[in-house]
């Protein structure tokens, strides 16, 4: 499909991002793509560009997948956001039998991360329930906001148990594919090894594709499956956006309670931060907006809604950081809000 250009947006991308990395921004408006183009390199050894339909870690933002899985299973009468995690992963140790679906999904669960491998340990599914219950709190449940990946890879597994297939497949046939998001998974897309985005280190060494380093057959090892390392295409999310826009594949209620601004994150001049379930939410004034950015050692991303003008940006680099050069996770609010405010003149 052909790429989209907005010549007010291009303008301020132009001006505003730095020379050298590569990645793709959308905008939409009113439910419709307003800009949808690609800037640099998605390969550079291939000499291959970034386009609108290049697929790239979505790292983080794939927690918003899992949250809306659990959603799904709550509205088919399977699952409670307020269930214990022992009704689904069996006997728990006494200080986690508070734990519910509901502080895994805020982040207050008070699992430790600091207590799991990195992303590409080859660790199983039930391994990694057995570390996370074994692991000591950072906070008692339901008490503190403290950021955990493993919560998510616990909810991953508990998607698997109670729906009794696959995490990826369970995202493709109750979400994905209602969505006509086909570009979006683990491995069931099938990739073609062009159409993927080479990562790039700070200082411009080609750390490979997402699925070329240490993964599973079936996908990411457990202490990354279901918090991150899913592979999007930047006009997939857009039809994410389009498919929150209404409620054939997640229910009004489902979308109020992942967007309700649970548990307060922080605060600066002008902004107030919580959390939602697999989404932030920034309180600007008296306006909202709904959002989660991704991040690894060499790319970066953000993906941000603003329900009361109906404007969506996501935008995503293979190569967001530079040494000495640029660094696009400090350039994040600059450039979503600069994107946004050129899309809904």
């Amino acid at each position: 499909m052909p790429e989209r250009t907005d010549p007010a947006v291009q303008s301020f991308l132009d001006a505003t991002l730095p020379k050298g990395p590569g990645g793709t921004v959308v905008a939409a408006r009113n439910g419709e793509l307003v800009h949808c183009k690609g800037f640099g390199l998605a390969d550079r050894e291939k000499r291959i560009p970034a386009r609108c339909d290049t697929a790239y870690d979505i790292m983080s933002m794939t927690k918003q997948f899992t949250a809306a899985g659990i959603m799904k299973l709550e509205m088919a009468g399977k699952l409670r956001v307020t269930d214990p995690i022992s009704k689904f992963v069996g006997p728990v140790p006494a200080d986690k039998r508070g734990i519910t679906l509901h502080h895994l999904l805020t982040h207050t669960g008070g699992l430790n991360d600091e207590e799991s491998g990195d992303d590409y340990t080859p660790v199983s599914r039930d391994k990694m329930l057995d570390v996370a219950l074994k692991s000591k709190l950072r906070s008692a449940p339901g008490t503190e906001f403290s950021y955990s990946n493993l919560g998510y890879s616990v909810l991953a597994a508990i998607i698997e148990k109670v729906a009794g297939v696959g995490y990826e497949r369970f995202l493709a046939e109750q979400l994905l594919v209602p969505s006509g998001m086909t570009r979006t998974g683990y491995v069931l897309p099938q990739w073609d090894r062009d159409q993927v985005a080479v990562e790039y280190d700070e200082h411009g060494k080609p750390q490979g594709k997402p699925y070329e380093h240490p993964w599973a057959a079936d996908g990411p090892y457990w202490f990354l499956r279901g918090n991150g390392g899913l592979l999007s295409t930047p006009r997939d999310m857009f039809r994410w956006h389009r498919a929150l826009e209404d409620d054939k594949v997640l229910s009004a209620t489902a979308k109020r309670k992942m967007f309700k601004p649970h548990v307060a994150v922080g605060e600066r001049p002008g902004y107030k931060f919580y959390y939602g379930y697999g989404w932030g939410v920034i309180r600007a004034g008296n306006r909202y907006i709904i959002e989660h950015d991704g991040g690894n050692d060499w790319s970066f991303g953000e993906f941000a809604r603003f329900p009361g003008h109906r404007t969506m940006v996501f935008w995503i680099s293979n190569h967001a950081f530079r040494k000495g050069k640029w660094n696009l996770d400090e350039q994040n609010m600059e450039l979503t809000l600069g994107i946004e405010k050129r899309t809904r003149r």
